[in-house]
C-alpha cells in the first residue's frame, strides 16, 4: 500500500469512526403528539425523515395520540420526555392537582377550534347558539363553557351533547353544530355532500393557545440542550412544510398518512388552512407576553387560574 492509498484508508476510517461515534452519541429522546398521524404533526413528519432529528443528537421516538390518550400523563409517567396538549388541561394540572409542568411553546398561536355547522344552519356567532345542540368532545366541554361565558351566553340556553369526532350527525340533521378543528372537517362536510361554515373560538373571545408543547420539571432542568435541540429542529421542520403545504402530504400516502380512511386532499386542505395559525412573527413555538396573558385571560373566565411562571419562553430565546 503507497502512501496515498493509507492516508485515504486511514481518512476513511476516522470518518467511519466519527460517524459511527455520532450515532451512539444520539440521545433518545420521545415526544408525544395529541392526536392521530394527521397534517396537525406534519411538520415533524418531515423533520424525521429527513433526517434533522438525527443530524441534532436525538433519536426521536414519535408516539401518535387519539380520543383516549391523554398527553400529559405520558410525561408523568416517563413514557415521553414532552407532550404536545391543550394549554386549559395544562394549566388546570399544575393549579388544582400540582402538577410540575411548564408550557414552552406552541405550535398553534390561535385554537383551530372552532364551531363548525352547515352553511344554511346560519350559525354564525356564539349568539346563534342558543337554543341549539352542540357536539362538543368531553374533553373540550370547559373551552366551550368558556366561550358561552365569555360572550353572555348562559350555559342551560345551550344543549351540549357529546362528540365523537364525526360530522356525520351533522349532516344529518342530528345535531346543530360541533366544536372540532376548522382547517380540517369542513372538508369532510363537503365530501359528505354539504357546505360547512365555521367561526374559530378565538376571535369570540376563547384566545388560547393549542398543541402547546409541555414537559415536566424534571425533564426542563435535565434535558435543557435535548429540548432546544427539538424546539430548533421541529421550527425547520414546519418552515419547510409549511412553504407550499401541498407538497409533502402525498409523499406520505403509504407512511404516516396510512390508515387514516382520509384522503391526500384532505391533508392538503388541512395543512393549508391550519399554515396562518402556527406561523408567527418570532417564528413557530413562540409565545408573546401578550397571547401569554390573552390565555390566562381566556381560562380564567371558567375558573382556570393560571399564572405568567407556567410558561417558560427561554427556551425560545436561544434558538
Amino acid at each position: 500500500m503507497n502512501r496515498r492509498n493509507f492516508l485515504g484508508a486511514a481518512a476513511a476510517g476516522m470518518t467511519a469512526t466519527l460517524l459511527a461515534g455520532r450515532t451512539s452519541a444520539a440521545t433518545p429522546f420521545t415526544m408525544q403528539a395529541a392526536w392521530i398521524n394527521d397534517a396537525e404533526f406534519a411538520g415533524y413528519f418531515l423533520a424525521i425523515d429527513k433526517g434533522y432529528y438525527t443530524e441534532a443528537g436525538l433519536e426521536l421516538n414519535y408516539l401518535p395520540g387519539g380520543p383516549d390518550v391523554i398527553p400529559e400523563s405520558a410525561i408523568i409517567a416517563g413514557r415521553a420526555d414532552l407532550a404536545l396538549t391543550l394549554p386549559d388541561t395544562t394549566i388546570r394540572a399544575i393549579s388544582e392537582q400540582g402538577a410540575k409542568f411548564k408550557i414552552i411553546g406552541t405550535q398553534y398561536q390561535k385554537n383551530p377550534l372552532g364551531i363548525v355547522s352547515l352553511k344554511k344552519s346560519a350559525i354564525n356567532s356564539p349568539a346563534d347558539l342558543v337554543g341549539k345542540t352542540v357536539a362538543v368532545p368531553p374533553v373540550n366541554t370547559v373551552t366551550v363553557e368558556a366561550l358561552l361565558s365569555l360572550n353572555g351566553i348562559d350555559r342551560a340556553d345551550v344543549n351540549i351533547v357529546p362528540y365523537a369526532y364525526d360530522p356525520t350527525p351533522l349532516v344529518r340533521g342530528e345535531i346543530d353544530a360541533s366544536l372540532d378543528f376548522t382547517t380540517n372537517v369542513p372538508y369532510t362536510i363537503s365530501a359528505l355532500g354539504e357546505e360547512a361554515h365555521s367561526f374559530l373560538i378565538y376571535d369570540y373571545g376563547v384566545t388560547t393557545f393549542n398543541d402547546t408543547v409541555v414537559v415536566t420539571e424534571e425533564t426542563l432542568a435535565t434535558k435543557r440542550k435535548e429540548l432546544i435541540s427539538w424546539l430548533r429542529v421541529s421550527r425547520r421542520g414546519w418552515n419547510e412544510n409549511l412553504a407550499d403545504p401541498s407538497v409533502y402530504p402525498p409523499k406520505w400516502a403509504d407512511t404516516w398518512f396510512k390508515g387514516t380512511g382520509r384522503t391526500i386532499e384532505n391533508e392538503v386542505f388541512f395543512n393549508t388552512a391550519q399554515k396562518d395559525l402556527i406561523v408567527a412573527e418570532a417564528g413557530v413555538f413562540s409565545m408573546s407576553e401578550e397571547d401569554i396573558q390573552k390565555n390566562l385571560e381566556a381560562l380564567s373566565a371558567v375558573g382556570i387560574n393560571g399564572t405568567r411562571d407556567m410558561f417558560d419562553t427561554t427556551l425560545l430565546e436561544e434558538l
